[in-house]
């Protein structure tokens, strides 16, 4: 890239990171310091406002980076993120959204523990949320580091880890001087400049081809090396039973793991009511949806217009095909449209990240203080004030994490790893909510069984995956401790999940507390009662 680019560039960057950085201070001079401000914003925003923020935590580096360049390097199969992504909304809408908002209070173990024993179960649910946090932002690091990697000519290895370690310390700042107040609002304003700027760069592409989607898509082909092949299933996930089986496994993943998501749970606790928390959803769908049928767009006119070649040889993952395709829509490199439409869709792919990882980061703390903390605490201490400083210190140990995790997986697509988050959240955190929501027998026991039986199973698959050992692409490519043949552990781990949930409720000695539920009940269906 020319110095233009990468001056221009930053100087957005820089722009971005100043505004942000001012709604956070603003922000921690009105604060009131209770954890319903920090953990909840003081359930203040509009279904709109709600809307746009959980539109602005959902599409992620993984959709704007890492689905555009599946679909660039994979064609039709690159697709399946787009729609699983997409259909994942309705069981939200349906099945989570209201219900969430009238049970809990700040996390997912708050809608668990109204039924059963607090203690185990919170301990199980924040360790759950937690680690499905920490797989979510590594995907987002590892987008930030692609993005600034391609800034400075794709070959700097330090920039790249600068990156990371840059991201993770801004996060930490977003969360622990602003809360969700700070972190909602960035979100909203990330994802009116992603939208903006994904509409500017599909008009650009149809514009490109004359309107005529049957080019775009002849031109993908001719341009991919794979012909015909390039539109029709099976080029990523078609050939032996293996990729067959991760095509399903995967599908599973992205429809499912939406409504165990914790930084998505923990939006609907912004709003006042559960009516509320349904409209934001329905806004949220329309933005999601509008975003991911443009995805499709600039993935195909990536591969199109740059070359499926092109894009790999920038990064392997096809990380990079958004910002490719932004130069040359532009007008080529070291043209001055090129170099500004660059730079334009580099700086909102860094607000992307940015407002994401503030928001999962946020959702990781807040299970840190509000659960795991709040139970393991002694006896006497002030909860509420106590929780909100803690969740500050768990910010900066979370982010610390997701930085190392980040370093390691620098060379793995984003939407992959997004993949895997999912995977585990629909393993270990679904079951349990809708076992919580709709079964009455449902016990402690059965709690706490499920949100391991699909936790422990779901992390140890992917361990011994070829994600991690065993094939060139893979976290550490000179060892190959590989057993589990499935990229991703969806097929095999979610089923645990509801099994182990089950199994530990019929073997359970304890009796369902009736009142308890028919309580739960009145409340999630009502919202009598509701915080």
């Amino acid at each position: 890239m020319t110095a233009d680019h990468q001056l221009l560039a930053l100087l957005l960057f820089s722009a971005f990171i100043a505004g942000t950085l001012a709604i956070t201070t603003w922000v921690s001079r009105h604060r009131r310091g209770s954890a319903e401000e920090f953990y909840a914003g003081g359930r203040l925003f509009s279904p709109m406002e709600n809307g746009f923020a959980i539109a602005g935590d959902y599409m992620s580096a993984a959709s704007f980076l890492g689905i555009s360049g599946l679909i660039a390097l994979f064609g039709y199969d690159g697709m399946l993120y787009s729609v699983g992504f997409l259909v994942a909304w309705l069981v939200v809408l349906f099945l989570v959204a209201e219900l969430v908002r009238n049970c809990g209070r700040f996390t997912l173990a708050d809608v668990i523990a109204a039924r059963m024993r607090e203690r185990p179960v919170r301990i199980a649910a924040g360790t759950s949320s937690v680690t499905v946090s920490v797989l979510y932002l590594v995907a987002q690091m590892v987008g930030a580091g692609s993005l600034v990697a391609l800034l400075l000519g794709g070959t700097s290895e330090v920039a790249r880890s600068w990156t990371v370690i840059g991201v993770g310390a801004l996060m930490v700042i977003y969360v622990s001087l602003g809360g969700m107040r700070a972190t909602t609002w960035i979100q909203i304003v990330k994802a009116v400049l992603l939208m903006a700027g994904a509409v500017a760069l599909t008009v650009l592409v149809l514009l490109r081809f004359h309107g005529d989607v049957n080019q775009l898509l002849t031109s993908a082909a001719e341009r991919s090396g794979h012909g015909r092949d390039f539109l029709a299933p099976g080029l990523r996930y078609g050939g032996d039973w293996t990729a067959r089986l991760d095509f399903i496994s995967l599908g599973l993943a992205l429809v499912l793991g939406t409504a165990g998501l914790p930084h998505i749970l923990s939006r609907f606790y912004t709003v006042p009511t559960a009516r509320a928390a349904r409209r934001s959803v329905v806004w949220a769908i329309g933005l999601i949806g509008s975003f991911y049928l443009m995805t499709i767009v600039l993935g195909f006119g990536a591969a199109a217009i740059v070359g499926t070649g092109e894009v790999r040889a920038s990064n392997a993952a096809g990380n990079t095909a958004v910002p490719l395709l932004a130069l040359d829509l532009g007008g080529g490199a070291g043209s001055t449209g090129g170099t500004v439409l660059f730079a334009v869709v580099a700086a909102v792919a860094f607000a992307t990240i940015l407002a994401v990882v503030a928001g999962i980061t946020l959702a990781s703390s807040a299970s840190v203080a509000h659960d795991l903390y709040a139970s393991l605490r002694r006896p006497g201490r002030k909860r509420r004030y106590g929780e909100v400083a803690v969740a500050r210190v768990a910010a900066a140990g979370v982010g610390a994490v997701a930085i190392a995790l980040g370093l390691l997986a620098q060379d793995l697509n984003v939407a992959f790893l997004v993949g895997l988050a999912f995977a585990v959240a629909a393993s270990a955190n679904l079951p349990v909510l809708l076992y919580s929501l709709f079964w009455r027998n449902f016990t402690t026991r059965g709690a706490v069984w499920s949100v391991y039986g699909g936790l422990v199973p779901a992390v140890l698959l992917v361990v011994l995956s070829p994600v991690v050992s065993g094939s060139p692409g893979a976290l550490f490519p000179g060892m190959d401790f590989q057993v589990f043949p499935l990229e991703n552990p969806g097929m095999v781990s979610i089923p645990l999940g509801f099994l182990a949930g089950w199994l530990g409720t019929v073997t359970s000695r304890e009796a369902p507390d009736e009142a308890r539920h028919a309580e739960t009940e009145v409340r999630a269906l009502t919202g009598a009662g509701a915080v």
